[in-house]
């Protein structure tokens, strides 16, 4: 029996907008990616999301992002390598607090929308990601697209990484994702999106929106949690690895 992750993106809400159903799908992954304020969030959520995981044993994580609200952080952005740096240490070491003050560890990274995109294809902003990472806590697992930048310079800077891979999501011939303003970029059809998550967590193969096989390292699957119907699709996509004979387990922290 093979361990793969189930990670989902949550505490996104605010008092203002209530976005996702996070109580309904955290029974169904192993890893939840929280929001730090910065795209969505705030303290409250921050807090409660936390306390959610907690009680449903699901390693805690930090995803931050650019500053960007209004565009829920998809706006891409020119910053400096070091404006990276100091955006994600801030928001990373905001949730490591309130993971530390329930007694847990902040378990693992994982960059939100155009901050992900960037850095998996600069380096410069990667390096900035993981060092920002490395700054605060080197047992801290970074997330990031399989085979990118992002998780070389996770490599490099001595960290521990996890590759994630996408059921719903197209892929180019370069390993990377199919820009959503394309048509295909999302696999509307469940069932399709099974078949794609099953071959790459059984096979290591992912094909392509030409049709092109190519090998891709599948540690950890992502779901949106904002989309509609998350909590089924967690539900369909734990049964489907459960009954493959997969363990849906967050990977292990290195500890010093």
């Amino acid at each position: 029996m093979s361990r793969i992750d189930l990670n989902c993106d949550m505490g996104e809400s605010s008092a203002a907008k209530r976005i996702g159903d996070d109580p309904a799908v955290m029974p169904f992954i192993s890893s939840a990616n929280i929001a730090c304020g910065f795209h969505g969030g705030d303290p409250a959520v921050m807090k409660a999301t936390v306390e959610l995981a907690l009680q449903h044993h699901v390693a805690i994580g930090a995803h931050p992002s650019f500053y960007d609200m209004e565009g829920f952080g998809r706006n891409e952005m020119s910053l400096s390598p070091d404006d990276v740096h100091s955006i994600v240490l801030y928001q990373i070491s905001a949730l490591k607090g309130f993971a530390n003050a329930r007694g847990r560890r902040l378990h693992h990274v994982k960059p939100h929308g155009a901050l992900y995109n960037m850095a998996a294809r600069m380096p410069a902003y990667a390096s900035s990601i993981a060092q920002a990472i490395r700054d605060l806590d080197a047992n801290i697992i970074l997330y990031g697209l399989s085979g990118s930048e992002l998780i070389h310079a996770g490599r490099l800077a001595g960290l521990t990484t996890c590759s994630e891979v996408f059921a719903d999501r197209a892929y180019q011939e370069d390993g990377s994702l199919v820009p959503r303003s394309k048509d295909g970029a999302v696999i509307q059809d469940v069932e399709k999106a099974i078949e794609q998550m099953m071959m790459m967590v059984s096979k290591g193969q992912v094909k392509t929106i030409t049709g092109k096989m190519i090998d891709i390292d599948a540690e950890t699957i992502c779901i949106h949690g904002d989309h509609e119907g998350a909590a089924l699709f967690a539900n369909r996509l734990n049964n489907e690895l459960t009954a493959g004979g997969h363990i849906i387990k967050a990977m292990a922290q290195q500890h010093g």
